[in-house]
């Protein structure tokens, strides 16, 4: 609910819950904290994609498929932004670790050749979470790992050096 309203009331999200408004409140003192919750959820999910990707180690192919494989699946499961959060220091301290090691792994991507290195600085990092959004919304039919198979193609072969 909050991924297509970010201003729904506690009542609605208790509606769609199935459950009382009191319920929420038990739970939850605040709409803040709720969100605190759902943000915290979706970071902790975003930092268990990236271990089980298993960046620094897996052969570069391998972890770029299962990073986005399980990154489409934190989009789809938690589809809210966390830019919201963002204000919050720790909440950016802990995104922007994941930021850095995504591109890190970009980088070994580029010194093994697997990515072309002689795109602007960054293009990589800002183009692979675009196609992820793109393949969450827009193909909801794809399981996690054919919408992989689709992102990972169409990145490879717009940055790959074949």
């Amino acid at each position: 609910m909050l991924a297509v309203d970010a201003g729904a009331s506690m009542g609605s999200i208790a509606a769609a819950a199935g459950v009382d408004r009191r319920t929420v409140y038990r739970r939850f003192a605040s709409r803040e904290e709720l969100l605190a919750a759902v943000y915290e959820a979706r970071l902790s999910a975003i930092e268990g994609a990236i271990a089980d990707a298993r960046l620094g180690e897996a052969p570069v192919a391998v972890a770029l498929h299962r990073y986005v494989e399980n990154i489409i699946g934190v989009n789809r499961v938690w589809p809210v932004d966390l830019a919201r959060m963002l204000a919050d220091e720790g909440v950016r301290e802990r995104r922007d670790a994941c930021v850095r090691e995504v591109e890190v792994f970009l980088r070994r991507a580029v010194d093994e050749g697997v990515l072309r290195g002689d795109r602007p600085e960054g293009w990589a990092a800002a183009l692979l979470p675009q196609l992820m959004h793109l393949v969450a919304r827009q193909q909801p039919e794809l399981s996690p790992a054919q919408a992989a198979d689709v992102v990972v193609d169409t990145f490879l072969h717009g940055l790959g050096t074949s």
